[in-house]
C-alpha cells in the first residue's frame, strides 16, 4: 500500500478564503518543506483616486474583487504622497459628507495596504504615455516606472491611454473590470 501525501492548498496572506494563484506554488523538491509553502510575490496594481473612494467610502460593490484581493495580499497596491495628499483634499473638501467618510477608517486602510514609494524619476517622460488630464499623470508615470502589471481607474482619460500602456506591460481597466487571473 502506498502513502498519499497530502494535499496542501495554498492560502493567501492573514488567512484569506482566497486560493492563491497556481504561479505561487512550485513543486516541492527533497529540500522543500511541503508543509511551509515558498514566498509569494503578488501582482503591485495602482488605484487613483476615485477608485480608492469607491473601495473606502462608497462600498460600491463593483469594487469589491479588487478589495478583497488587495485586502487578502494577492496584490499589492502603491500609491506616493502626491495621491494621499490628493485623497486627503478630496476628503477634506466636504463634497462627501452625504456619505459619512470617515477620515481615521480611510487613514488606517491606506496605511495598511497601500505600500507608500517614491516616484521613479527616471522614467521617459518622452515615451510615458500622456494623459490629458494632468491631475492624473501620477497615476499612469507611476504605474509604468515602478513596472506595475495593473492600473484601475474610472477615469476616462486615464482609461484611455490603456493601450499605449500594454506596450509597457500596464493593463489599465476599470474596478468592474477586474480580474486577477487576466492577462
Amino acid at each position: 500500500m502506498s502513502a498519499e501525501k497530502p494535499s496542501i492548498v495554498l492560502r493567501c496572506p492573514r488567512h484569506c478564503k482566497k486560493p492563491l494563484p497556481a504561479s505561487a506554488a512550485r513543486s516541492p523538491t527533497p529540500a522543500t518543506d511541503t508543509l511551509n509553502p515558498p514566498p509569494f510575490e503578488p501582482e503591485l496594481v495602482v488605484l487613483d483616486t476615485n477608485v480608492v473612494l469607491d473601495w473606502l467610502v462608497f462600498r460600491d460593490a463593483t469594487c469589491a474583487t479588487l478589495a478583497a484581493d488587495v485586502e487578502c495580499g494577492r496584490v499589492r497596491w502603491l500609491g506616493t504622497a502626491a495621491m494621499r495628499d490628493e485623497l486627503a483634499h478630496v476628503i477634506e473638501r466636504g463634497h462627501l459628507d452625504a456619505w459619512s467618510p470617515q477620515p481615521a477608517t480611510i487613514w488606517q486602510a491606506w496605511d495598511r495596504w497601500c505600500t507608500e514609494v517614491v516616484p521613479n524619476v527616471s522614467a521617459d517622460p518622452i515615451r510615458t504615455p500622456r494623459c490629458t488630464d494632468p491631475d492624473d499623470q501620477k497615476f499612469i508615470d507611476l504605474a509604468v516606472s515602478r513596472r506595475v502589471r495593473w492600473l484601475v481607474s474610472r477615469d476616462r482619460a486615464v482609461l484611455a491611454t490603456a493601450r499605449q500602456l500594454r506596450a509597457f506591460g500596464v493593463w489599465a481597466c476599470a474596478p468592474q473590470r477586474w480580474r486577477l487571473t487576466d492577462h
